[in-house]
């Protein structure tokens, strides 16, 4: 008896290692200086673990490139086939989803190679919905509200084409610089974020891959109870509270 007692409780140590290795969500983000600056990928991985989720990131996002550029890269190939991806995260070129002649020349072609390539490797393809740029962009008329509203069309129209989740960060600006405008989400150049903007938008990523609310979550990435709070709020009904 001693015997089977120690035998079924070796059994279950073991099923219970492979349990913790299978809940591993394995994430890797794609994109540009939007997904490296303040590292967006590292802030939503010591936002689960605060959550209790157990994750690993990976990240291939060389500054200024476009998915085009992924496209025809070998490091961004390798990278998709290099793990046991749950999500792949695609992040656009900040200013070609707002146009109409830039997205289907440009984004929705490399957008369906590379969502292609992702289904291939058993992953689920995940569009990181990107915030305008504050003083929207001047060149083509557009002020930040228009330019939003291009870039949320040109996400949700790719969307529905190829059947993939959106994560709405930029969404979620909006609705946080309105709610409380003297809060600081973009850098100087009104493009770039700021820490409080990386955090919100990992607060976006957390709330839509495991479809938990971040409210109450203990890492705050550096920003005050407060603020990490309101942010944590923004992200829980824009991506909760959206079909």
């Amino acid at each position: 008896m001693k015997r089977v007692l120690i035998f079924l409780l070796v059994v279950l140590l073991c099923a219970g290692c492979g349990s913790s290795s299978a809940e591993t969500t394995r994430v890797l983000f794609i994109g540009n200086s939007y997904t490296y600056v303040n590292d967006l990928p590292g802030m939503f991985a010591k936002l689960s673990k605060s959550g209790g989720h157990r994750v690993e990131v990976g990240m291939e996002a060389p500054g200024g490139w476009s998915l085009a550029d992924h496209v025809e890269s070998v490091q961004t190939a390798d990278a998709i086939e290099s793990s046991t991806w749950k999500y792949i995260v695609l992040q656009e070129q900040s200013s070609f989803p707002a146009d109409k002649y830039f997205r289907e020349t440009n984004m929705y072609p490399a957008a369906r190679v590379l969502v292609a390539k992702i289904r291939q490797v058993g992953a689920t393809p995940v569009l990181y919905l990107t915030p305008a740029h504050l003083d929207g962009w001047p060149d083509m008329g557009m002020n930040y509200m228009a330019m939003q509203a291009g870039i949320n069309n040109g996400y949700w129209n790719l969307a529905r084409e190829l059947n993939v989740l959106v994560a709405p960060a930029g969404i979620a600006w909006q609705s946080a610089h309105a709610q409380y405008p003297n809060l600081i989400l973009w850098q100087a150049d009104n493009s770039h974020p700021e820490k409080a903007g990386t955090y919100l938008t990992a607060c976006v990523f957390y709330a839509t891959f495991f479809h938990e609310s971040p409210v109450g979550l203990s890492y705050r990435g550096g920003l005050s109870k407060e603020i990490a709070e309101q942010l944590q709020t923004v992200a829980s009904k824009t991506v909760l509270n959206t079909p």
